[in-house]
């Protein structure tokens, strides 16, 4: 039996709720239009909405169109940016809070999250992992094409933190992506399944399935020991 010296996890949705980077963000828009808006309030409920029935990744367009502010794709790419370099309001799910500090001084730690490099160090900042953590990869940092799921970071990843690669454990939520390279290198996989996460239904390609799937991160301890 090999004995698991790293446990590394991805961070939207896994460490904290991404829904509430979302709101953050959607509020930071509101505010920084707010000569368009009457309603700020209601201005950020209609894009929460909007993102529970329209692609995520249209949330701008689809307000912008909803409200008739304006045809100019430049105010849509004015709020993506806003959104993408605000200064998140967010915090880490209590059991992600709690494991990581269980966790501290018993392994090496480690982070691997996909996404825009400002975007995802603004939430690192936001929420402290770099002081709870060894070693942070934020993908979009390695190049194009080096997200999950190629195995770079993986491979990176345990370089870093000293451990071969059938000695670390990998925690994440999205079957879509984040398994495919942690399993072909021998990690052990681990999929929590969030009830508000944006990625519980996703269907794992082949070689995607998770090891193991938990419903809160207090359950990893007994993963861990295995």
């Amino acid at each position: 039996m090999t004995t698991i010296a790293a446990v590394i996890f991805d961070m939207d949705d896994t460490l904290y709720p991404e829904r509430t980077y979302a709101f953050s963000g959607f509020r930071a828009v509101v505010d920084s239009c707010a000569d368009l808006v009457d309603d700020p309030d209601l201005a950020v409920d209609e894009m929460g909405a909007l993102l529970d029935r329209s692609d995520r990744h249209r949330v701008f367009n689809c307000f912008v169109e909803q409200r008739g502010l304006s045809d100019d794709a430049e105010l849509v790419q004015r709020m993506i940016q806003t959104f993408r370099t605000h200064r998140p309001t967010i915090s880490l799910h209590r059991d992600a809070a709690a494991l990581l500090e269980r966790l501290r001084g018993r392994f090496a730690l480690g982070l691997i999250t996909d996404g825009a490099a400002v975007q995802q160090q603004a939430k690192v900042d936001a929420l402290g992992v770099a002081s709870l953590v060894d070693e942070i990869i934020l993908t979009d940092e390695l190049g194009p094409g080096l997200g999950k799921p190629h195995p770079a970071a993986f491979e990176l990843m345990a370089d870093r933190l000293g451990v071969t690669h059938e000695r670390c454990v990998y925690v994440a939520d999205n079957a879509g992506k984040d398994f495919v390279a942690p399993n072909a290198l021998g990690w052990k996989t681990v999929q929590v399944l969030r009830d508000d996460g944006f990625y519980g239904d996703a269907v794992a390609p082949p070689g995607g399935n998770a090891d193991h799937k938990i419903y809160t991160l207090a359950d990893l301890d007994a993963i861990i020991a295995e």
